[in-house]
């Protein structure tokens, strides 16, 4: 979940950049200096307000909240600047951390709760429940908690009618999107071989799968025990920089569609089949894990060239771990992009993303006080005088430098700029939100180019053969329930205990 938090100053400068002069596009920068009450004041002005404590849905309660972590217990300096803060302070209102007993039992536990009338109110709004913990009654669309026509909310409405909705009801409250896989570098390894920088590239539109692959068969050796690509996930990575996953809701339609016929998904898994029969992935098949049996291995070392992942993976261990594994921030080691275009696509960088913000469970007790959060959250969000805390810990405790930084900018900015130019991948794996069937597939197709064996990956015309035909068909099914279940009036027309 993306975390924001007020500057510990009382005055913070932004810069607004403003057209000036009758038809001419220079533009200027102008400093403006805002108090916390001015920039509430501005965004009031804009329309954009938190209800009054009389008006406000839920003032008062306690919303019980069912994840694996805490989400509002923070350092009391990071507290006031979170969105469960003004939600506290202001409304009078708490929570409950309700948390379920493994990561594998998560779904099977939530529908108990459910069918004893013991329902949390509100869990995250992950990908991997949509739109099957819906359709199996353990969460209700959200439409009565929150508007997404107020400018509060901004586009957000459109992110969460596009990917998480069923029929006329959206699913999800979401207040923000943040960026997932990106492509992680070592700078001085990019120098050593003599390649132009992915930053560079990028900034000048260049970064393509051409120059990646290009890359990719010039850094590997074997015989020096050098490989372009490690990690858990390139091969998907690459397959969503296409901009189109291989299942998607059509929001047209409101069903779910196979996108195996589309020729950029082909396209992808060329270039993927390509790498993986050259074999410039780390061998897996020798253990079948990872170099070193860690994410970033052999990234400071110079052994590994790519190792596509989300920003967790080089900031989740602090500045020693980093350092040891992915290199050293401070000596310009660690650089990341996001993942590189398709040169015959539509000249747009795609972004694999993630929604920030909450499902409702079905049976909660207090539904008004989740959105009243959720308005508070998001609140934080377009705040002017709030800084992302993520980006903060990045450059006070990672050493991020500055283009580190405004890569982080430039890839939250692409996760926020177009509900059609992100990809959401609802089936990560067999337990995701299309279920087990489809999951498998998904995970079948998106991770062809991983070297499971010696050059060992398939070629899109195998993959179809193999998987298409399967592939329609439990797509047919899901539609089908999607279907019942809507003629049933949104109610679940399956067993929700059995069905997990």
């Amino acid at each position: 979940m993306k975390i924001k938090r007020i500057m510990a100053v009382a005055f913070v400068v932004i810069m607004v950049v403003a057209l000036i002069g009758c038809g001419s596009q220079r533009r200027e920068r102008l400093e403006l200096t805002l108090s916390t009450e001015d920039s509430e004041a501005i965004l009031n002005a804009a329309g954009i307000h938190l209800p009054t404590v009389e008006e406000a849905p839920g003032a008062g309660t306690t919303v019980k909240w069912y994840s694996n972590w805490d989400f509002y217990q923070y350092s009391e300096d990071e507290l006031t600047n979170l969105g469960f803060f003004t939600f506290k302070e202001r409304y009078g209102c708490d929570a409950e951390w309700i948390e379920f007993p493994s990561w594998e039992e998560r779904y099977t536990h939530l529908a108990n709760l459910v069918l004893a009338d013991s329902s949390p109110d509100f869990t995250p709004s992950s990908a991997d429940i949509f739109p099957l913990r819906a359709l199996r009654g353990m969460i209700q669309p959200i439409d009565d908690y929150v508007d997404y026509s107020d400018p509060l909310w901004g586009d957000m409405g459109e992110y969460a009618k596009k990917y998480f909705s069923i029929g006329d009801r959206t699913y999800f409250i979401i207040y923000d999107m943040m960026f997932n896989i990106v492509c992680p570098y070592n700078p001085r390894v990019i120098e050593e071989y003599g390649y132009d920088d992915p930053a560079e590239l990028y900034a000048n539109d260049d970064w393509t799968w051409d120059k990646f692959a290009e890359m990719c068969y010039d850094f590997t050796d074997a015989d020096q025990d050098r490989y372009a690509l490690d990690g858990w996930y390139y091969s998907r990575a690459i397959m969503r920089s296409t901009g189109i996953s291989t299942v998607s809701l059509n929001p047209e339609t409101g069903r779910f569609e196979s996108n195996l016929d589309d020729p950029r998904l082909e396209r992808a898994a060329s270039i993927l089949y390509d790498l993986n029969k050259a074999e410039t992935c780390y061998p897996w098949w020798n253990g079948w894990t990872l170099r070193n049996g860690t994410d970033g291995g052999g990234m400071k070392e110079g052994l590994c060239l790519f190792q596509p992942i989300g920003a967790w993976g080089f900031t989740s261990n602090g500045y020693e771990s980093v350092t040891a594994v992915w290199g050293d921030t401070k000596n310009n080691e660690i650089m990341f992009v996001p993942m590189p275009r398709d040169p015959q696509g539509d000249g747009i960088y795609y972004m694999d993303a993630t929604a920030s913000g909450y499902a409702v469970i079905q049976g909660a007790q207090n539904p008004q006080a989740v959105g009243l959060l959720a308005m508070c959250d998001r609140f934080k969000t377009v705040d002017p005088t709030v800084d992302n805390i993520d980006r903060v810990q990045y450059e006070k405790k990672l050493y991020w430098n500055e283009q580190m930084l405004e890569m982080f900018d430039e890839c939250y900015a692409l996760a926020n700029a177009d509900p059609d130019h992100i990809i959401i991948a609802y089936a990560d794996d067999s337990n995701g939100g299309l279920g087990e069937k489809i999951g498998s597939i998904i995970t079948t197709v998106d991770d062809n180019g991983h070297a499971t064996s010696a050059g060992g990956a398939l070629s899109w015309a195998q993959i179809k053969e193999g998987q298409g035909d399967t592939l329609q068909y439990e797509i047919d099914n899901l539609n089908a329930e999607i279907d019942a279940y809507i003629a049933n009036g949104y109610q679940t027309v399956t067993d929700t205990a059995a069905a997990q």
